[in-house]
This record gives C-alpha cells, structure tokens and sequence, in this order.
C-alpha cells in the first residue's frame, strides 16, 4: 500500500510549509487525485488519518476529490475522458489513447490556525 508513504509525503509538505510560514495546525486538508493517478483515495484518508495525531494534521478535516482522467485518441483526433489506461475511446472505441491528464496528486490547499 503505497498511500502511507504518500501520506507521509504530504505531511512533509504540510510540515515544510509550516516552516515557512508559522501555524499551529490544519483545520482543512484539500487534495485532488487524478483518476489514472494509481492512488487508492480511501486507502489514502485512512493513511493521513493514521499518521495526523501529535502532528499539525491532527483533527484537520480531509477532502480528497478525484479529477477525471483524459486522453488523446489518435484514430478520431479528440481529447476524451478515461477512468481506466485499459479503457477504449469512448467515442469511437479505439485502443490508441494517450493520457494527458488525471496523473497527479495535488495539495489543492489548506486552512490553518
């Protein structure tokens, strides 16, 4: 399960913005997970909720929402929207599709104190 260590990648960046600019904790954690992202969003909560006591995360909040992800097909020239890399174009059912987008886990932002 590597949402843990996704987890403790995002606390990391929560403690380093926590440095820059000073805050006694996060009441709201937004993120975003790209659909094609390989990231498991429920496993992810869990991990962030597992790791926030005794740090700036303990209590906070969390959203976790998922971007779709989106491809370009060759065959009919279109950008299209893909939940799966298996999947086929939803338009004219080919197999040539190359992501562009949904790869991403983003801090969209936070609320702090």
């Amino acid at each position: 399960m590597h949402e843990v260590s996704l987890a403790a990648g995002i606390l990391l960046l929560v403690e380093q913005a926590r440095a820059r600019d000073p805050f006694e904790r996060v009441t709201h954690l937004h993120l975003q997970a790209g659909a094609l992202a390989g990231v498991e969003r429920f496993a992810l909560r869990f991990a962030l909720e597992a790791l926030a006591p005794g740090t700036v995360l303990e209590g906070a909040q969390l959203a976790i929402d998922e971007q779709p992800g989106t491809a370009w097909c060759v065959p009919c020239g279109k950008s299209v929207p893909v939940f799966s890399r298996l999947e086929l174009c939803p338009l004219c059912e080919g197999a040539q599709l190359q992501v562009t987008g949904g790869t991403d886990l983003t801090v969209v932002d936070m609320r702090v104190v």
